[in-house]
């Protein structure tokens, strides 16, 4: 066996973890930060400065050990190693929005004197902040180093259009572009970075690859879990801008994109930017013809009765706002001419999956006998992403014995089966990227701004028009009929997510 190519000793850095208490900094990035430390793909000289409100370095050290041990894989058996972890922490109280207060964080900087340390702004708090601690920064001087500093921020980016632009000014009116890294999770699963290794490193794909074998791609992110404990956030957002903007179309933009001159971070973005500018874009009196939209009553989901959108707390009792959605989407070049992109996605679904299905087109010719079955089940390539991680080729198969009979099989490739090995999370992938400088699976100004742009015509008419029909479907279904006639008005239905086997032990 081939040993693995030796990754390059990361230089010191210091990373200021605005909202240190908050939920986004327990839960997620604290716990693949150290998961990437008991990994030994920390830099060797690391430096966290949590920063927040009334904050200790007692309170920070507990808070964070709890969501260690809560979230991180190994962090329930690892007390020994978050100790040592631990050493590396200091805690800052800070006003986000005093500017006098980030000469505080200016002086607690000062100590590393190394021209080659690496300093990281993560920013794990609301978008409201994002300005102030931007501004805040560039106010002491802690922007100036291009070359040594970076900034991360968070989705979500503005609510529309507008907001965003104005949260890019400000972050480009103090940093660089390449200093900013804009975090989307999605990016940093196995199976969405395995989309370009599947279609760039293997020949037998690239061939087919284009509106003449393809007759659609669906792209399905399902949730069984309700708006939980996100019903301030969701009631401003809705499925549309928490997932589709920026989850859907990056997927969309990886099936989609021409193959990169080189794997480069701006090549590959580049490719992915064209995607988007290539949509036909959707004029507002087309919108029902090109979007769904749906809210979730009652229903079962694994012998529960669960409660209505509108019945959760904190949401509104006549609510509006989307838990589904659902968009077609045509990529007007050369390679995906009128061939449909499908997306959608929704909470209180039947399954939490998340997939992306590559239709191909049927036989010209169909010389077997109708009842035999070849076209019962349509030959398709699914790349799965949760809750399994990956590869369904699905085709045509004869059964043994006679008389003739054709039946679907499946031909598949799971990540558990073929490394032995878990999958890292998300965050920890894109935290040791971010930490090694490479921007690759991070989201660009005029990306983000591209996606926007596309979505804002349906945006803005459905807010001019409210649902009449809300809730429109069950929890525990797939969704609302809107969704079923999206594609049904092109001769075409969704298909069943596709689930792989669970793997030997």
């Amino acid at each position: 066996m081939s040993a693995e190519p030796a990754e390059t000793a990361l230089p010191p850095t210091q990373f200021v973890l605005f909202g240190a208490l908050g939920d986004l900094a327990w839960r997620l990035v604290v716990p693949a930060l150290f998961d990437l430390y008991l990994a030994g793909r920390l830099p060797k000289q690391f430096h966290l400065i949590g920063v927040d409100r009334e904050i200790t370095l007692e309170r920070l050290a507990e808070r964070l050990g709890d969501g260690v041990r809560r979230f991180s894989p190994r962090g329930a058996q690892a007390a020994a190693e978050w100790t040592q972890f631990t050493r590396c922490l200091s805690a800052l109280p800070m006003d986000l929005m005093d500017a006098a207060a980030y000469a505080s964080l200016r002086d607690a900087l000062q100590g590393a004197q190394d021209d080659t340390v690496i300093r990281i702004y993560y920013l794990a708090v609301p978008p409201r902040l994002i300005a102030p601690v931007a501004s805040g920064l560039a106010g002491v001087g802690l922007q100036q180093d291009p070359a040594h500093t970076r900034i991360v921020v968070e989705k979500p980016l503005g609510c529309d259009l507008q907001s965003f632009l104005a949260i890019d000014d400000t972050l480009h009116e103090h940093f660089a572009e390449r200093q900013i890294y804009r975090m989307d999770h999605f990016l940093g699963k196995e199976t969405v970075q395995n989309v370009l290794a599947l279609r760039f490193a293997n020949p037998i794909f690239e061939p087919i690859w284009n509106r003449r074998y393809i007759d659609h791609v669906a792209i399905t992110v399902a949730e069984q879990l309700g708006v939980g404990h996100r019903a301030g956030y969701y009631e401003t957002a809705g499925a549309l801008r928490d997932m589709v903007q920026n989850h859907l179309l990056q997927l969309m933009c990886l099936v989609a994109m021409e193959p990169p001159v080189i794997y480069d971070a701006d090549d590959i973005r580049n490719k992915k930017l064209d995607v988007l500018r290539a949509c036909r874009r959707i004029r507002p009196e087309d919108v029902p013809a090109f979007a769904a939209r749906g809210q979730y009553a009652s229903g079962w989901l694994q012998g529960e009765l669960v409660p209505a959108y509108r019945n959760e707390p904190g949401i509104a009792p006549d609510s509006t706002v989307e838990t589904y959605a659902a968009v077609k989407l045509l990529v007007d070049n050369w390679r995906w001419q009128d061939v449909p992109f499908y997306l959608r996605t929704g909470k209180r679904l039947a399954q939490t999956v998340s997939e992306i299905s590559i239709r191909f087109r049927d036989v010209p010719h169909n010389a077997f006998p109708a009842m035999t079955g070849v076209n019962s089940q349509p030959v398709r390539l699914v790349m799965q992403i949760q809750p399994q991680e990956g590869v369904i080729i699905k085709f045509i198969a004869k059964e043994p014995g006679s008389p003739l009979r054709l039946r679907p099989v499946d031909m598949h490739f799971s990540y558990a089966e073929a490394f032995e090995r878990p999958s890292p999370s998300a965050y920890e992938t894109l935290l040791y990227d971010l930490l090694a400088g490479d921007a690759t699976l991070f989201m660009r100004s005029d990306q983000v701004q591209a996606a926007w742009e596309l979505l804002m015509p349906i945006i803005e008419t459905w807010l001019a028009n409210p649902p009449p029909d809300f809730p429109n479907y069950a929890a525990g279904s797939w969704g609302p009929e809107a969704a079923e006639l999206l594609v049904a008005r092109d001769g075409r239905a969704w298909l069943t997510p596709t689930y792989l086997p669970q793997p030997r032990c």
